[in-house]
């Protein structure tokens, strides 16, 4: 799914224009970053958590020649679904 059939599902769903739906969807999307860059985490309850998580650097290795290369430091996001969302799932 793209983002332009999600909009046309929420549009469907919500009864709002496509445009409507779409900076609705942005400003979602914007709120939620901005969230996880100052609070590093985000929970909507029933759907899931999103949760901002460190990497240590580590040493890893290149596939085509087998020699180790560093890998830096970093944050990542992690999705953890919620009850709600993972009964629906499976």
């Amino acid at each position: 799914m793209t983002k332009a059939d999600l909009v046309a599902k929420i549009a469907g769903k919500a009864s709002v224009s496509k445009t409507g739906a779409d900076r609705s969807l942005n400003a979602f999307l914007e709120a939620v970053q901005e969230l996880l860059v100052k609070e590093g985490k985000l929970t909507l309850t029933g759907f899931g958590t999103f949760v901002v998580e460190s990497r240590k650097a580590r040493t890893g290795r290149n596939p085509r020649t087998g020699a180790a290369i560093n890998i830096p430091a970093s944050k990542v996001v992690k999705f953890r679904p919620g009850k709600t969302l993972k009964s629906l799932v499976h």
